[in-house]
């Protein structure tokens, strides 16, 4: 059976989201590129600590509320980096297992731990670090310019992120519905209930069995449409798409309507700014006209 409760490679990680909405509330950052470039010049003057965590890792949840009270104490800044989400930053650093930690002084990185670690081992940890940067003459208090603002979660995606992480798909579709219904432009909720779709679709699928199926008979739509929702949980998305605008190409009526709806929905999965969203797109207008 294929598990798609977890993290969706090339999609909108709603689990993820609801993590760092969770670390968000402890007073965590989650950062991405442009703020790993302003911590790492930041560093120059005060000593920055990196958790390096992932949604699926409980460990990591639990590291990244401790290391925020730990650092503030010890002033020092810390900041979470999501690996799921940023994993060019992971790979810059050669993480291959979360939680870690890593401090950057003086705008060097310097590998601290992997694993969990207690909250007395954190205290020592962080005590070395501030020395490191007094020797290294970046021991400045934290003075950290506040991260831009984000703006809250609107109560109903936060209605359906929590039945997210509790299994209840069918009640987060129908919370991104209610979204939609009063603000039908809101980009987050329909990217939102296109992924939910996809994961309750998919969630019992049996690969071997679905492209089996696919292969047997390239003209079953059903089939085929299945193939391209566990294409796009396992990241590839040109693949997924090549299916079905063949296929759209390949139908007539109802069931060329049905096979541009799933894919336009699947486009909805991804960040639209995706070139292989662009490219799709194109094709898929060439394929209708």
């Amino acid at each position: 059976m294929t598990d798609t409760t977890g993290p969706l490679r090339g999609a909108v990680d709603l689990a993820a989201l609801a993590a760092r909405s969770r670390r968000a509330d402890a007073g965590l950052e989650t950062i991405d590129e442009a703020r790993f470039q302003e911590l790492a010049q930041m560093s120059l003057q005060t000593p920055v600590v990196i958790a390096f965590v992932s949604s699926a890792s409980q460990q990591s949840e639990e590291l990244a509320r401790t290391l925020e009270e730990v650092a503030g104490a010890a002033g020092v800044v810390a900041a979470a980096c999501d690996i799921d989400a940023q994993p060019a930053i992971a790979e810059a650093f050669q993480i291959r297992a979360v939680p870690a930690a890593v401090a950057l002084i003086g705008g060097r990185p310097a590998p601290l731990f992997q694993g969990a670690a207690t909250r007395e081992q954190l205290v020592e940890v962080m005590g070395q670090v501030v020395e490191v940067a007094r020797q290294a003459g970046a021991a400045g208090a934290a003075q950290a310019p506040a991260a831009p603002a984000e703006d809250p979660i609107p109560p109903l995606h936060q209605e359906a992120y929590d039945a997210i992480e509790r299994g209840d798909l069918e009640s987060a579709e129908a919370t991104y519905d209610r979204a939609l219904r009063d603000n039908p432009k809101d980009a987050d909720a329909r990217a939102g209930r296109a992924q939910v779709r996809l994961m309750s679709r998919s969630r019992t699928a049996d690969l071997a069995a679905v492209r089996a199926a696919a292969a047997a008979d390239p003209s079953d739509v059903d089939a085929q449409l299945a193939v391209a929702d566990l294409d796009v949980i396992g990241g590839q998305l040109e693949d997924a798409f090549a299916r079905l605008i063949d296929l759209v190409r390949a139908t007539e009526g109802d069931a060329r309507e049905s096979v541009r709806a799933r894919l336009i929905e699947l486009f909805d999965v991804v960040d639209p700014a995706d070139t292989r969203v662009l490219r799709a797109r194109q094709a898929l207008a060439s394929a209708l006209y």
